[in-house]
């Protein structure tokens, strides 16, 4: 028999979903990304999506500054990957509240115990042509559903740049949180790529470990809110390079990064900056490869919602939830309310057309 409903992604809006469509005895079912391919690792999609890739979580409802410790060790199960080390090793909390892997890893705990299934595979291929619609995921599998829940997220962006891609994972990285306490970077020069919240947050996170963040601006003003600017600029180990583009990354197969050579977008002068490592943090695009071109995308490839006030996607019986659909808020909780009405849809488009 066809599923009732598939959710496909890993982040705030999937695991909303799934609680909704698990309470509505939807017996859900999740695709919550393959954690052992290196693409999605390299790509920032792993499970949990990028709220597993912050850390401290300030601004989603419910979560004050405090000690979680042992609500993480009584709500999450110490058996699972994502349980965090820190409680199970009884170690000093790392930040003053709530941790962005954690605080996902609660969501999906939440989901799974109203009966939601999960599976860590990719789904490489979808059939929305005919129905029950089919997926097809990495291991070769198919499975039908009757609905789909598409809540992908969106993946960070790179340059381009040639000597970019030489050095991934050899100093260039994405994730600060995933690689920034790596022994290469400690005690060492970093360079950051952006002036918003993200490139901010990254940078100031890469002060716990560096002797000196670099942060490349393109501009002469930052994006980032007001706070985050206010941290960046009173913390004495960020540096400020305004009107800069990075240029090339330098060092060599043996060593990794050594250095980057930026270029004065106002001067055109080219120098050179010391850093063992470069992270980009100058945007995302959406995971929508998968789809094959079989849903409607807006200017920006993300996924077009075609009725204002809901989560419907140009093919019936489809619908999308969090990042992978909103280009303009991004953040964890317009992600889960989303994911709360893409649920709620999926159920009334099951229960109209009779399937439950």
């Amino acid at each position: 028999m066809p599923e009732k409903v598939i959710i496909v992604g890993s982040g705030p809006a999937a695991w909303t979903a799934a609680i909704y469509a698990a309470r509505a005895n939807l017996e859900p079912l999740v695709f919550q990304g393959n954690p052992d391919d290196e693409r999605n690792r390299q790509n920032g999609t792993m499970p949990l999506g990028q709220l597993g890739l912050t850390t401290e979580v300030e601004n989603f409802p419910s979560w004050p500054a405090g000690d979680t410790k042992q609500y993480l060790k009584t709500a999450l199960k110490p058996d699972d990957p994502d349980f965090p080390y820190w409680v199970e090793k009884d170690k000093e909390q790392p930040t003053h509240g709530i941790n962005g892997p954690e605080l996902v890893a609660l969501m999906r705990q939440q989901a799974v115990n109203f009966g939601t299934r999960v599976e860590s595979k990719d789904v490489v291929k979808v059939e929305l042509k005919k129905r029950p619609f089919a997926l097809a995921t990495h291991d070769g599998k198919t499975v039908e559903t009757q609905t789909l829940i598409i809540a992908t997220g969106a993946r960070a962006n790179y340059l381009g740049l040639p000597s970019e891609d030489k050095y991934k994972n050899k100093g260039v990285s994405a994730c600060a949180v995933c690689d920034g306490a790596l022994p290469r970077f400690k005690n060492q020069p970093i360079a950051v790529v952006g002036g918003g919240d993200s490139a901010v947050e990254e940078g100031s996170y890469l002060t716990k470990f560096a002797s000196r963040v670099h942060l490349l601006v393109r501009r002469d003003v930052l994006r980032a809110s007001k706070i985050m600017q206010e941290r960046a600029k009173s913390n004495p180990k960020i540096e400020f390079h305004w009107h800069t583009e990075l240029d090339e990354v330098l060092g060599d197969e043996k060593k990794g990064v050594s250095a980057v050579r930026v270029k004065n977008n106002k001067t055109g002068t080219k120098t050179e900056i010391a850093a063992t490592g470069l992270f980009l943090a100058i945007g995302h695009t959406p995971n929508v490869g998968f789809l094959g071109g079989q849903i409607e995308l807006n200017d920006k490839g993300y996924i077009n919602w075609t009725t204002i006030g809901r989560t419907y996607t140009s093919v019936e019986g489809v619908f999308a939830a969090g990042d992978v659909a909103d280009d303009y808020y991004k953040q964890a909780i317009s992600a889960a309310g989303t994911g709360c009405m893409a649920a709620l849809d999926a159920e009334r488009y099951l229960a109209h057309h009779g399937l439950i």
